[in-house]
């Protein structure tokens, strides 16, 4: 090696540490960094990962606790709701939905007690039929023989009576009632153009004798025509005709939807198995 000017030639690090190419130390923090990420991203799905068979198990076991789908292993529906309260329709409702559902249940159950006393007394218990829903409290004047005679909206004297038995208790009554008129599928005669007319006739005199002669405040009522669309029988047999020749008289409940929604599955939940 030749030296000029009493000098020496600097030699590259990279020379003095035997290495010819670029420096790769950066190498090991990048594989460190992968290899985290790679643990993270496992821990990760091992963390989203489903036991099928678990949440299969989990799934049945709420579903038969709520009453919803049946199970042929153990059934806890019995620990978790009531049975009053496992029927499909109560869900998960709050429980103060719940206790107001019942409550409104229990004193439409205890009108229907008293106006089906009223008729016992009078020995007519068998003209009247009752329906809890929804809506409230359903008093059907369906029975052996008609109230309303073919093509007629004159109430017979079998109706006056069962109305005056029903108009002493539904006189002391709060709630809103609404009169609600049907007629059979034939086609009226004059003076009634269509069913319409004819069942809002009967709706009306059905009010009017509430009214007027039981006592009910005519601004809590109201008369509903339903015409021939809301039939209870088929068939044009003499006994279907009556009965779909008739007049509702429906105490509405004044609970709030969400509440009176609930009335539905309490009823069912205590119907016999």
């Amino acid at each position: 090696m030749s030296v000029r000017g009493g000098g020496r030639r600097r030699v590259p690090d990279h020379a003095a540490n035997g290495h010819d190419g670029p420096d790769e130390r950066w190498m090991a923090s990048y594989l460190d960094m992968v290899t985290v990420l790679m643990c993270l991203f496992i821990v990760l799905f091992a963390m989203s990962s489903v036991d099928q068979q678990k949440f299969d198990a989990l799934r049945d076991s709420l579903a038969t606790g709520f009453g919803q789908e049946p199970t042929d292993e153990i059934d806890f529906s019995g620990l978790v709701l009531p049975p009053e309260l496992r029927a499909k329709d109560v869900g998960y409702a709050s429980n103060a939905d719940l206790a107001a559902a019942q409550a409104e249940l229990d004193d439409l159950r205890s009108l229907r007690e008293r106006l089906e006393g009223a008729l016992e007394a009078r020995g007519i218990a068998d003209t009247a039929e009752f329906t809890i829903d929804d809506r409230g409290l359903t008093v059907g004047l369906v029975g052996a023989e008609t109230f309303f005679s073919t093509n007629s909206v004159d109430l017979t004297a079998k109706a006056v009576t069962v109305l005056d038995a029903l108009g002493s208790v539904l006189v002391d009554v709060p709630n809103r009632i609404s009169v609600e008129g049907h007629a059979d599928h034939r086609a009226p005669v004059a003076p009634y153009p269509t069913n319409w007319e004819l069942s809002s006739g009967r709706a009306t005199q059905v009010l009017r004798h509430l009214v007027e002669a039981d006592g009910l405040q005519g601004d809590r009522t109201q008369a509903v025509g339903f015409g021939a669309t809301r039939p209870l029988a088929d068939g044009s047999d003499d006994e279907s005709l009556a009965r779909n020749r008739r007049v509702d008289i429906v105490v509405l409940s004044d609970a709030a939807e969400e509440v009176r929604a609930l009335i539905p599955g309490l009823v069912e939940g205590d119907a016999p198995s």
